[in-house]
């Protein structure tokens, strides 16, 4: 059976010990069922979660800051990937003006 590596330092050696798991190269311990459930998730204005490679269409007509450019709605977009903590979400390859962050509220799964 394999395990995947440590949280902590990245060692390949882990054991499980009952329900969790444990690195004998830095001690570290941690049950891998609570790291499922404290996956961090973004979710569409509709609720529906978001991930990397999805395709998105923006629901609101957006102003781009630093730039004259407007976006519409109904702009599709997809996603290069996903950031936590920030108050742009998703960082997006958006049709006819490249690379844009975007916050996850004004975008729908398409």
């Amino acid at each position: 059976m394999s395990f995947p590596p440590c949280l902590n330092c990245n060692s390949e050696f882990v054991y499980q010990d009952q329900a969790n798991l444990v690195c004998p190269e830095c001690a570290f311990e941690w049950n891998p069922a609570e790291e499922a459930e404290n996956q961090f998730t973004v979710c569409d204005i509709n609720g529906k979660p978001l991930e990397q490679g999805d395709k998105v269409t923006l629901v609101k007509d957006l102003k781009v800051k630093g730039s004259s450019l407007n976006l519409k709605v109904g702009t599709k977009a997809v996603i290069k990937r996903i950031m936590e903590g920030k108050d742009h979400q998703l960082d997006c390859k958006v049709d006819g003006a490249g690379e844009i962050l975007v916050t996850a509220k004004y975008v729908k799964k398409a």
